[in-house]
């Protein structure tokens, strides 16, 4: 056997299946911990249903580097993230005193002029991109607009990545100006 390859196997963490007791045990301080920050309590029960099934699906794992309700913690946080993320615009979680002050995302709808005002920029926007050089506009276009890949565009177009970037530099500050 290669020593190389048997180091290498060593480095990486062995995971560690977590039984259902195990999981259970820490249910109630999970749902507390996540009603503090979502201050709703079945967006609370949702999120740590989330986190059950994330860990029983195999989708989350524990790799045995923190305590159990550590790690159980850290999922549940990305799950309140999500929650949070999902229901933007439709309803705030309120006012958080606790120092998790950052998912105390409050994002008002935009009103009906904010909307049609951001339609009229975006069309002005799209309308200066369209009258732009061919090789400025293609660019904007498949790496800008469309979210193209560099190395897609440069094959496309037939460029460096160097000239790429140059061609982007260029096109916004003639769009700047």
């Amino acid at each position: 056997m290669n020593t190389s390859l048997a180091t290498s196997a060593a480095s990486f963490p062995v995971l560690t299946p977590v039984a259902w007791p195990d999981l259970v045990s820490h249910r109630s301080y999970l749902v507390r911990f996540a009603q503090r920050r979502l201050r709703d309590p079945l967006l609370a029960e949702d999120a740590v249903h989330d986190v059950f099934e994330a860990v029983l699906s195999g989708r989350a794992v524990f790799a045995g580097r923190a305590a159990l309700r550590s790690w159980l913690t850290a999922v549940l946080k990305n799950k309140i993230v999500d929650t949070v993320r999902r229901n933007t615009g439709f309803e705030s979680p309120g006012d958080i005193s606790d120092d998790d002050s950052a998912l105390a995302i409050e994002c008002p709808q935009p009103r009906p002029d904010e909307i049609a005002e951001q339609h009229q920029l975006l069309e002005r926007a799209l309308e200066r991109i369209e009258a732009l050089p061919a090789t400025l506009r293609d660019v904007m276009r498949l790496r800008v607009l469309d979210d193209q890949p560099t190395e897609a565009v440069c094959r496309e177009l037939g460029i460096s990545e160097e000239n790429l970037f140059v061609r982007i530099h260029r096109a916004r500050k003639q769009l700047l100006s």
